[in-house]
């Protein structure tokens, strides 16, 4: 199964955009790309994650940290024109075997029909 939590294989559904990318197929929603973000954290992907943010809030490079991720939640997904609101929760267990959870409010916008990830708001503990 795809880590982002979908119906599908990893092959059919992440996967898709993961490959895709050199070739110019790109998630084609903001919570498609918040789902292929989330699979390329599990799989290591730094290349896709860079490709896929914003070039105004992008780091110039990025070390993923040591964690293991445990399930996506999408809590709401919202598109207006080009801009795109993603809430999820992400949970993960550090190197420690601490779990923890990641509740943010992700923002997307889409430049010359491909979407883009902005910046997140972190929120407050979630159950």
């Amino acid at each position: 199964p795809c880590p982002c939590g979908g119906s599908e294989t990893y092959a059919a559904c992440c996967g898709v955009w993961h490959t895709g990318l050199a070739t110019g197929l790109h998630a084609p929603t903001p919570e498609a790309l918040m789902r292929s973000r989330y699979s390329a954290y599990v799989a290591g992907l730094t290349d896709y994650l860079l490709a896929t943010w914003h070039f105004a809030s992008a780091p110039g490079e990025l070390e993923l940290w040591p964690v293991k991720w445990l399930g996506l939640d999408v809590r709401r997904a919202e598109t207006e024109g080009d801009a795109g609101v993603v809430e999820f929760v992400a949970r993960q267990r550090d190197s420690s075997g601490r779990a923890q959870r990641l509740h943010e409010v992700s923002r997307f916008v889409r430049m010359a029909g491909r979407w883009y990830y902005i910046d997140g708001e972190a929120q407050g503990p979630s159950p």
